[in-house]
């Protein structure tokens, strides 16, 4: 009698969590019934697609082979992975491979392990260098002392992308100062004010109660007319005027839609990169699963709370008709970002110099803004120059964002230790780097020493 009562009571209990667990995930923001089925807490970086089971997952629950490579294989690539599955094919690998499986990514990287993922999602023991690399204790006197659980430290070596830390690139770079004489940047040619296509409030061809009859509308005509829209000849129909049917709110003009609000899709029909990278990063990788945009309320870091709603597409950031970029660039995070380190920049000389170009008295791209860092400027085949819109690109690893951005201001030397400061990177950067990393300095005597032997060399011949 006693067993059948704590059966039923089992039920029970299983019934109410159940029950509880599904009204709360309906109306939670964010939340899905999904969350209840997820066999762990997943990483930092699916998180915002852990409700897209079927992007990794095979039915059954199987791993599909290309879940990986479908969205990592192009970073790979450009970062000239030091370790590509590719290198392991060799028989003679045979041995290494029984130990650990280099050929599959989830050998270590899994998900839904947090009582074993480390920073960048890594599910291994920090000291997995070992394994095949044991001999460089005999080989490098240097490295007789070091423990294979540090080699990943920031400006050593990362297991895919060493662009920064090779050692022919650190011996060219050895002897730079932490502070260059001048920026080296990329600075984005300004939009001519006025050119043959350039159109003004007058021929803005918005209909109805968009026509400017309203100081609402004349104020978003006039905002409209002051852009780089505008000046190269993109009319309001441009972004607005769409096809029948389209899933944004719209008014019927004739045969097709004026939508009121622009969709991601449409900005990429001119900003492609943009578009690209931004489905890559946080803000956009949510859209490009077709799964609702994120909003800061679904963030894992510090968020204000009366921004929680706020949906993360392009005019979060490029708000109305305006477009302005130095807006983006650093109060349209702030508008968002609680967590210390966003904060902390309003305090460092960064900001102050940001400040300077922004009114006009430091000459323009002098200035470092969140986007500076976190959105760096790239140029294409053509030459054009734009914003890598993917905002987590250079932050794990963190020394990836050496080459694209420290460079522009700062001898390597000094970018790696300052990425390697977890305090500095705390109150972003607002002083001098209080660690030292040997990287650069173990580079520069294993050269020296190896002239040291080939000039006595020369002496004995």
């Amino acid at each position: 009698m006693t067993t059948a009562k704590q059966l039923w009571l089992s039920l029970i209990v299983v019934n109410v969590l159940v029950i509880g667990g599904i009204a709360y995930s309906a109306f939670a923001p964010g939340a899905s019934t999904k969350t209840m089925l997820l066999p762990g807490k997943t990483s930092h970086g699916h998180y915002q697609i852990e409700m897209r089971c079927d992007l990794c997952h095979t039915e059954g629950n199987g791993l599909r082979e290309d879940a990986c490579t479908s969205c990592h294989e192009e970073e790979l690539r450009l970062a000239k992975d030091t370790h590509p599955a590719s290198k392991f094919n060799d028989p003679t690998n045979a041995e290494l491979l029984s130990v650990l499986d280099a050929t599959n990514c989830v050998t270590c990287h899994r998900e839904h392990v947090v009582e074993q993922t480390l920073p960048m999602g890594l599910t291994m023991p920090s000291d997995y260098c070992y394994h095949c690399h044991q001999e460089t204790l005999e080989t490098r006197a240097s490295h007789a002392d070091f423990k294979f659980d540090s080699c990943a430290t920031a400006g050593c070596h990362n297991y895919h992308d060493n662009r920064a830390l090779y050692e022919n690139f650190l011996l060219k770079h050895v002897d730079e100062n932490d502070f260059l004489d001048e920026m080296v940047g990329l600075i984005r040619e300004p939009m001519p004010i006025e050119s043959e296509a350039s159109l003004s409030v007058a021929d803005a061809d918005a209909p109805g109660e968009w026509s400017g009859t309203a100081s609402d509308d004349m104020e978003l005509l006039n905002d409209w007319a002051s852009t780089a829209h505008a000046s190269a000849g993109v009319n309001c129909s441009g972004c607005h005027l769409e096809s029948p049917g389209a899933e944004t709110e719209a008014v019927s003009t004739g045969d097709q839609a004026w939508n009121l609000e622009v969709s991601v899709q449409t900005c990429g029909a001119c900003h492609t990169g943009q578009m690209e990278t931004f489905f890559q990063g946080h803000h956009g990788m949510r859209l490009a699963a077709d799964l609702p945009p994120m909003t800061p309320g679904d963030a894992r870091i510090s968020m204000h709370a009366n921004s929680s709603h706020r949906q993360l597409e392009c005019n979060a950031c490029h708000s109305g008709h305006r477009f302005d970029t130095a807006y983006a660039s650093v109060d349209a995070c702030l508008k968002c970002h609680a967590d210390e380190h966003s904060q902390a920049f309003l305090t460092t000389s960064h900001y102050a110099a940001w400040q300077n170009e922004i009114s006009g008295t430091a000459p323009a791209g002098s200035g470092v803004s969140c986007a500076t860092c976190h959105m760096p400027r790239l140029e294409d085949d053509d030459g054009n120059v734009w914003s890598n819109h993917n905002q987590n690109d250079n932050l794990r690893p963190n020394d990836k964002m050496i080459r694209d951005v420290c460079m522009q201001c700062h001898g390597v030397g000094f970018s790696i230790d300052a990425l390697a400061d977890e305090h500095l990177i705390q109150n972003c950067f607002a002083d001098a780097p209080s660690v030292h990393v040997e990287s650069i300095d173990l580079v520069k005597a294993r050269f020296e020493e190896r002239q040291r032997k080939k000039e006595a060399r020369s002496k004995k011949k």
